[in-house]
C-alpha cells in the first residue's frame, strides 16, 4: 500500500466483466457509467427500495423517506460532489472534461445503487441476519466440535452487511440475461466497495468488510482492472460515503420531525448553544435564522419549513467540508494510504449530536420498536423455514414440489436458484446435488434479504397460516 500513485485512467475503467455486446451508436453521447445507470434505474432491485425502511418501516403514505427516495437523493449528492472535484482537478491539469463526466455518471449510479442489498427493516435486519446465523448454525458446530473455528464462509453471515450483499446484487443476481448480473463497468463495481476487504482480512473494529468469498474472484478482478489491492479504496468511495451522510444525517431529522417525534425548537436551540464558541456554525446558523417562513403557512408547515431550511444549510455545509477535505488529503488518498478515515472528520462532533437526536427520538419510539420486533420475528421464522426446508441431504425431495420441502424451495425466485447452480468455475449449470453448504446458505440469504419489508410480512403470514395467500 502507498508504494505508487492510484491511476484514475485506471480507476474509470469502463471495462465490463462480459464485454458489452451493444453496438455504438453515434447519435447517443452518454459514456459507460452513464450506462451503468440507465441499466439499473428500472430494475427490479430499485424498484424494491421504495418498500424498504430508511428510519421508519411499512409506512403506508409518503410522508418521510424511504430506501428508494433516499438513494435517489444520495444519488443526486454524489453526482454534485463529483462535479466538483472534477472540475477543481481539471483547474489542477489532472482531469480533461471526459473524466468529470465519467465520475459524474460513476458516482450517480453508486448513490442509487449503495443500498440494494439492504434487507428488511434496515440495518435491524442486518443484526437479525447476523444473531440467527449465530445461534442456527455456528453455536450448534460449537457444540457438536468444542475446537470448532470460525471459516469465511461462517464469519460472511456472522458479519453480514447490506454493503456486501450489494457486489452480489449487481454482479449476479439482478441477472438480465445470464450470470453477469447488471455487468456494471469495473470503475463503479469499485466505488462501492466501501471496506476492501474479506471477513477474515478485515481490520475494522466493527467487523465490516467489502466481499463475500463467493465474490472473491470478482474482487480481484476488479482489482487488476483499476489499480486497487486489498485495503485500498477507490478514490469515489470516500465521496459516496460521504454523500451518504449528508443525506441520511438531516434527512433522518426532517423526518422525525415529520412524524412528531423530534421537538426541533428547542432541540434547535440546544444544538446552538452546544456551538456557540464555533464561528463557522453560528455563522450558518444565523443565515438559517434569517430566512423566516412565510406567517400564512401556518404553524406546522412553518415548522417544517424551517428543519428544511436546516437541512440544506447544513447539507451545503457537509459538502464543502467534503470536497475540501478530498483534496486536503489527495495525496494519501491517491496513494492508498487514507485508510478507512471519512471526509468529514472535521464536522464529526456536529454529527455525532445530529445523529444521537436521532437516536434519542426516533430509533428508540413506540413505533420503531413495535416495528422491529415484528421484522426480528418475520425475518428469523422466514430463515428458519427455509432453512430447514432446504438444507437436507434429499435432494430429490427439495425438487419435488409435491413435498412440503419442494415447495418451499418452489417459492424462491428463480434467478436465485439459476444462480445457486451455475458453476463458475466450470462455466456451466450444475446440478442441485453439487451444490454445497456454503451456496445453499447464500441462496436463502438472497432471497430473504431481497425482500420487501411488506412481502416478508405478507410470506410469512401466508407460510404461518395467519392469513391465506390471495
Amino acid at each position: 500500500m502507498g508504494a505508487e500513485m492510484l491511476d484514475w485512467d485506471k480507476l474509470l475503467c469502463d471495462e465490463r466483466i462480459r464485454t458489452s455486446t451493444v453496438v455504438k451508436d453515434e447519435h447517443v453521447t452518454r459514456n459507460e457509467f452513464e450506462a451503468d445507470y440507465d441499466r439499473i434505474v428500472g430494475s427490479s432491485s430499485v424498484r424494491r427500495l421504495q418498500d424498504k425502511a430508511q428510519v421508519f418501516p411499512l409506512q403506508k403514505n409518503d410522508v418521510v423517506r424511504t430506501r428508494l427516495t433516499h438513494s435517489m437523493e444520495v444519488s443526486a449528492i454524489a453526482r454534485s460532489l463529483a462535479k466538483t472535484v472534477g472540475l477543481r482537478l481539471e483547474r489542477m491539469g489532472i482531469f480533461d472534461r471526459e473524466k468529470t463526466e465519467k465520475l459524474m455518471g460513476m458516482l450517480q449510479t453508486a448513490g442509487l445503487i449503495h443500498d440494494l442489498g439492504n434487507p428488511p427493516f434496515g440495518h435491524y435486519g442486518e443484526t437479525v441476519i447476523r444473531n440467527w446465523y449465530q445461534s442456527k448454525v455456528v453455536d450448534v458446530k460449537r457444540n457438536l466440535d468444542k475446537h470448532y473455528k470460525t471459516e469465511q464462509e461462517d464469519a460472511d453471515f456472522l458479519y453480514f452487511d447490506g454493503n456486501v450483499q450489494n457486489l452480489r446484487i449487481v454482479t449476479k443476481l439482478q441477472t438480465m440475461n445470464d450470470r453477469y448480473g447488471a455487468n456494471f463497468t469495473y470503475g463503479t463495481l469499485a466505488s462501492i466497495i466501501k471496506y476492501p476487504y474479506s471477513s477474515m482480512t478485515t481490520t475494522h473494529p466493527k467487523h465490516k468488510f467489502g466481499y463475500f468469498k463467493s465474490e472473491e474472484e470478482i474482487m480481484k478482478s476488479i482489482w487488476q482492472h483499476t489499480g486497487l489491492s486489498e485495503g485500498v479504496r477507490h478514490p469515489a468511495a470516500y465521496l459516496l460515503e460521504a454523500a451518504d451522510d449528508i443525506v441520511y444525517i438531516c434527512d433522518d431529522i426532517e423526518d422525525g420531525v415529520k412524524k412528531g417525534y423530534i421537538p426541533w425548537n428547542k432541540e434547535y436551540d440546544q444544538i446552538k448553544q452546544t456551538f456557540k464558541e464555533n464561528t463557522i456554525y453560528q455563522k450558518l446558523f444565523e443565515r438559517i435564522d434569517a430566512k423566516k417562513a412565510d406567517a400564512g403557512l401556518g404553524e406546522r408547515e412553518g415548522l417544517l419549513a424551517q428543519v428544511k431550511l436546516f437541512r440544506n444549510y447544513v447539507q451545503g455545509h457537509l459538502i464543502r467540508t467534503a470536497v475540501d477535505s478530498f483534496f486536503d488529503h489527495y495525496e494519501q488518498i491517491m496513494n492508498g494510504e487514507f485508510g478507512i478515515t471519512d471526509l468529514l472528520e472535521s464536522d464529526k462532533e456536529l454529527i455525532k449530536c445530529l445523529k444521537k437526536l436521532t437516536a434519542t427520538y426516533c430509533f428508540t419510539c413506540d413505533e420503531v420498536l413495535t416495528l422491529e420486533i415484528v421484522g426480528e420475528r418475520t425475518i428469523k421464522e422466514l430463515l428458519n423455514i427455509f432453512y430447514d426446508a432446504i438444507h437436507t441431504s434429499n435432494v430429490e425431495v427439495i425438487e419435488d414440489s409435491s413435498k412440503y420441502e419442494g415447495k418451499i424451495y418452489h417459492l424462491i425466485s428463480d434467478n436465485y436458484k439459476y444462480i445457486l447452480t451455475f458453476d463458475y468455475k466450470e462455466n456451466k449449470q450444475k446440478s442441485l446435488k453439487d451444490v454445497n453448504e456454503y451456496e445453499k446458505m447464500h441462496l436463502i440469504v438472497d432471497f430473504v434479504s431481497g425482500m420487501t419489508d411488506s412481502y416478508a410480512v405478507s410470506l410469512y403470514k401466508k407460510l404461518l397460516g395467519i392469513s391465506l395467500p390471495e
